[in-house]
This record gives structure tokens, sequence and C-alpha cells, in this order.
């Protein structure tokens, strides 16, 4: 799931990166499997990136001891040293934290404060190969730790940050992830300014979007770029990425797509984009708001949906080419044919992406109050 929103995000909201994205995420993995079929599965497509998240099933599901955290040393070690063999550069992702103890976790011993702390020795053993390595980090057990505590708070047991079952955590929670690995990949969450002078009647844009007219009190502009959209046009399941955006400064630090006005003699106006609209002082709109966070439906969202929905298909498939394939009858009959005529049908979904991706024509209004 956070692999999905990591692929919007660089698809819809940083297009120009030119990025092309592959998922490999395998249920149930731990590093040494990964580090056994990465060769066969990923590094024949070159990568030049790439995000690890191993640590919750290497803890094994008990608390800590040395040679847990030894064999998960070495193995994860084994990877990066692999991925940066070939030129990639990676970014260690560490293990969230967990809820409960786990339906499947049959020894009546490990305790929920246990596993934790066996988390987060894995949490400072994958920070350490990081180190090592020189390598970039996503902490993710610390901050899905720590807003797991806030939300039991806040909300009760039932939020469960990570997941129901303690372990595979719903969107909220996912973001969180997402959020962890932007940090770790050094992404700049400037998505562009527009502005408007009310007085002046006139209207300016940063890099990603363009005037296409001008008034008082009113602009209308074309935008290649979107900002990252989780209101009402977004799939069901999906909107909860607006819960988890409670946790980290995801709007703040990525999302990062601002209005600001100038010429302005109330102390209040009304903003109108698409078909909402808010009241905000002039200071704030001086200053500049940040749209996406003010306006979680806005005229990109349906635009966006579509981008998100492209994305999804693609990793479904992914998902089905390695596991289905490249490790089933297929693979193992002929490998090489098996990738062509994979890769063959993966090819107009990576395109259906690239066709959602349309420039989006909106207009904002801003209207003094007395």
């Amino acid at each position: 799931m956070y692999s999905r929103i990591l692929e919007t995000y660089l698809a819809a909201c940083q297009p120009k990166l030119g990025i092309e994205v592959r998922q490999f995420g395998w249920s149930g993995e731990r590093a040494d499997g990964f580090f056994e079929r990465m060769e066969n599965d990923v590094l024949r497509f070159h990568p030049t990136v790439a995000t690890t998240c191993y640590g919750m099933n290497d803890h094994r599901y008990r608390p800590f001891e040395p040679w847990i955290g030894e064999l998960y040393r070495i193995h994860l070690d084994a990877v990066v040293r692999t991925f940066q063999s070939q030129g990639v550069r990676v970014v260690v992702g560490s293990p969230g934290s967990v809820g409960r103890v786990p339906h499947w976790v049959k020894d009546a011993g490990p305790t929920v404060d246990a596993l934790n702390a066996n988390l987060a020795e894995i949490r400072n053993l994958a920070l350490g190969v990081a180190r090592n390595r020189r390598t970039g980090f996503a902490d993710i057990f610390t901050p899905m730790w720590n807003a797991d505590q806030l939300a039991r708070q806040r909300y009760g047991t039932n939020y469960a940050i990570p997941g129901k079952d303690g372990v595979h955590p719903d969107w909220p929670g996912q973001v969180i992830r997402a959020h962890a690995f932007l940090e770790g990949l050094g992404v700049d969450g400037n998505l562009g300014t527009l502005e408007l002078n009310v007085r002046r009647g006139t209207a300016r844009a940063t890099a990603g979007h363009a005037v296409v007219s001008a008034g008082v009190g009113t602009a209308t502009f074309r935008s290649e770029r979107y900002p990252f959209c989780v209101g009402e046009g977004n799939p069901a399941e999906y909107r909860t990425i607006a819960s988890g955006t409670q946790w980290v400064p995801f709007h703040q630090r990525f999302n990062r797509l601002k209005l600001v006005v100038h010429g302005l003699s109330s102390s209040r106006c009304e903003v109108a984009w698409g078909n909402a609209s808010r009241t905000f002082n002039s200071a704030e709109l001086e200053k500049g708001i940040l749209l996406p966070a003010e306006f979680p439906t806005n005229p990109f969202s349906d635009a966006f949906r579509r981008v998100d929905e492209a994305v999804a298909a693609k990793q479904a498939f992914e998902t089905q080419q390695i596991k289905g394939e490249f490790h089933g009858a297929a693979g193992k009959a002929d490998m090489e044919t098996t990738v062509q005529r994979t890769e063959a049908a993966r090819a107009p979904l990576v395109e259906a992406i690239a066709q959602a991706r349309v420039p989006v024509t909106h207009t904002l209004t801003v209207r003094e109050l007395p």
C-alpha cells in the first residue's frame, strides 16, 4: 500500500523527475529471502534507486535475542552491498511497530512491549547498516510507534495504526511509511506557488503551473503538476490517508502547493477552488496557504484518482508477474521468455499511467468580506 502512495506521488506530483517505479514486495518475506531472489527478480531491470523495508518478519515475533539481530544485520547488509555493487542508490527502511501480539503467534510468552522492544533493536540495526554503507535511511518504527500511542489516547484501540491484526497497517499507517521513504529519498516537496494580486487583477505561477487568465480577484491556471489529493475524489478505502496526515507533516513537507494573495484591503476573505470555498484572514493569505490541506477535495481530485487507479493496476500486475510468473511454472521452464512476455503485458499498464496524467485547468477566486 505504501508503494502505491509513493508511485502515485512521484507520477502525479513529481512528473518532471521522469521516474519509472516497480514494486517487488513479497508477503511474509525476510531480508534473507529477498537476498536469494534479488538478482533474478530485481537487478535484471537495472534499477538506479532501491528502497528496502525488512525487519518485521526478521524479528520473528518473539523477544529480542542477539542471534535474531545478527542474522538480520548480516542479510540486510548483503542486500545493500549487492545493490551498491550494481551502482544502485539505496534507502534502507526500518520495520514499523506492532499494536498487538498477532494471532499467528502461538507462543504465550511475547507481549506487545517485548515485540516492540525487539523491533526497536532491529530498527537500530537497520540504521547501523545504512550508516556503515552510507545509504539513506527511512525510520518507520519511531513515527509509527509514537503515532500509535497518541492515537490510542485520542481515538481508542480500534483506530489501530499498526493494523487491526497488530502488524499490517491500513492507510493511516501506510502514509507514515510513505512519508518516511520520501524523507529518506530526499524528495523536494515544493509543488509550486500560485499568486493572485486582487487589487491589480494579475496572477503568477511557478514551474509546473501556468496562468491562463486573470482578473480582479480571480485567476485560471493550467497545471501539469498535481497536489496529492486525499479527499472525496479518491477510492473510498484510500481517503483514510487524510486521517494519516495528522500523524506526520505530509502536507507541510511534501504537498506544498501554495496560494499566496496580495493586495487585500479586507481582514477576511473567501477563497473558492472548484466546488469548495473557505474563509481565511488576510494575514494567512499573504503568507500563503497549503491548498491540498485546506481543500482535500479539489479540481485535481478526479484526475488524481485516475492516475492512482492506473498505478494500482500496474502494481497489482507486478505482484503477479514476480510471484506468479517468475517464480511459477512458466519462469521455471523458461525465465527469459517469461520476462519478455510479461514485460510486453506490463507496457500498456505503464503507458496508462502516463495517459491518465493530463494537465488540469482550474480557477481560484478570492472575495473580500466586509
